[in-house]
């Protein structure tokens, strides 16, 4: 029954949405990872088992959840961890890089059997947790637009096919775009694939060595720099896209399992997916929100092929022109970063708090390596704190 119940659901719309969330992560932040990589002094081989560490860590961890919980739930690695790693592994070991990693993964179990981190999600209003979603993709929409002016030709004919599409076969805009990015990227010849090179990656075991001093200065940065800047994030925009409950300490306690599992390989720090997340999860992924967990396991599918692959996967994305990757993601994500507007403005108790989580958020302002996701439901929390603080100073001058 379950066999037949997953082919049921399965859609077109839902399989292009996970490849597309993968397109577009590994597109936009594989080159950090990579430096992260080097940095760390990583042999080339090394460098390659990396990215089938976190490739198949990523997988697994797709699949296995969005099949569980019959959502569309995103692991991923930490491009903030990635870009903190890049100028805090340089003069270290390899060895003690991979101690750092697994250390990173023991505090993420930790922190998800302790149930802390639910705890601290829970208080976090619906609204302002759309503002922060719509505050991390809106740049998304902005580069729809940026990468018009670089590839007007190839960017023109994705948004007219979108515009076409979404009134003919609204389930299949995001395909359609797909296609017509792909097909006037290659007429155009902006797309290289002679230099790919299509073999398989092998994973390389490093046995972890444990300095102190790191574990504290490194380690302890970018465990913090994943869970406020990857996970909150991606848990706030699970709970913002779906009615139901979510085990929120369940899902940290298997993401630092896969962590710890796969760290020894070069998975330095996976959390909970944020923009490739809302891909999975919005309407062009599925019409029904209960068939939208396709895309998760695609998602996981398609990851766990470029992990595989290895160095082919490097020079295969690479091959993509940047200005179709931006201008696929922004017209995906428009559906979603529409609905969280109106999610965020819509009741007038929030909207000034709302608001400022939305600006703090589009800023990309960042305090001690902390990402601006974090600091716009901080700050949007002490708005919103303030603003009934005078409203109750306010209703009691006027009852007395």
């Amino acid at each position: 029954m379950k066999n037949q119940s997953f082919l049921s659901d399965l859609s077109l719309s839902a399989v292009s949405a996970g490849f597309i969330s993968v397109l577009v992560g590994y597109a936009s932040t594989l080159v950090i990872v990579l430096q992260a990589a080097s940095a760390s002094g990583a042999s080339t081989d090394m460098l390659e088992s990396w990215v089938w560490a976190l490739g198949v860590g990523m997988g697994i961890g797709c699949i296995g959840l969005s099949l569980y919980y019959k959502r569309p739930i995103i692991v991923a690695w930490s491009t903030h961890g990635a870009a903190l790693l890049i100028t805090s592994l340089t003069g270290n070991s390899i060895e003690q890089a991979i101690g750092i990693f697994v250390f990173v993964g023991a505090l993420t179990l930790l922190t998800g059997v302790s149930g802390w981190f639910d705890t601290i999600t829970k208080r976090i209003p619906l609204p302002l947790a759309s503002a922060m979603l719509a505050g991390i993709l809106i740049q998304f929409g902005f580069n729809i637009f940026g990468s018009m002016q670089t590839e007007p030709l190839m960017v023109g004919i994705m948004f007219i096919t979108y515009l076409v599409a979404k009134r003919l076969l609204p389930r299949y805009s995001v395909v359609a775009v797909l296609i017509a990015g792909f097909i006037s990227a290659y007429w155009l010849d902006l797309i290289k694939l002679e230099h790919v090179s299509w073999s398989l990656a092998t994973p390389v075991w490093v046995w972890p060595e444990f300095d102190i001093s790191l574990l504290i200065g490194v380690g302890l940065p970018l465990f913090i720099v994943t869970i406020t800047s990857q996970t909150l994030p991606g848990i706030a925009i699970l709970r913002s896209t779906s009615k139901e409950k979510l085990p929120v300490s369940s899902l940290i306690s298997w993401c630092g399992g896969l962590n710890i599992l796969f760290a020894p390989f070069g998975a330095f720090a996976l959390g909970y997916a944020a923009i490739t997340a809302a891909l999975c999860a919005s309407e062009e992924s599925h019409p029904d929100p209960q068939k939208r967990y396709i895309a998760g396991v695609f998602c996981g599918v398609f990851n766990i092929v470029a992990g595989v692959c290895g160095s082919a996967v490097v020079g295969l994305f690479a091959a993509f022109h940047g200005a179709m990757v931006a201008a696929l993601a922004g017209l995906a994500l428009l559906g979603t970063i529409s609905g969280s507007l109106v999610s965020a403005f819509q009741a007038p108790d929030y909207r000034e708090s709302a608001l400022i989580t939305f600006l703090v958020t589009a800023s990309g302002v960042s305090f001690f390596n902390i990402a601006s996701a974090f600091w716009g439901i901080v700050i949007g929390l002490i708005a919103l704190a303030a603003s009934r603080v005078n409203k109750g100073m306010s209703e009691n001058k006027n009852n007395g």
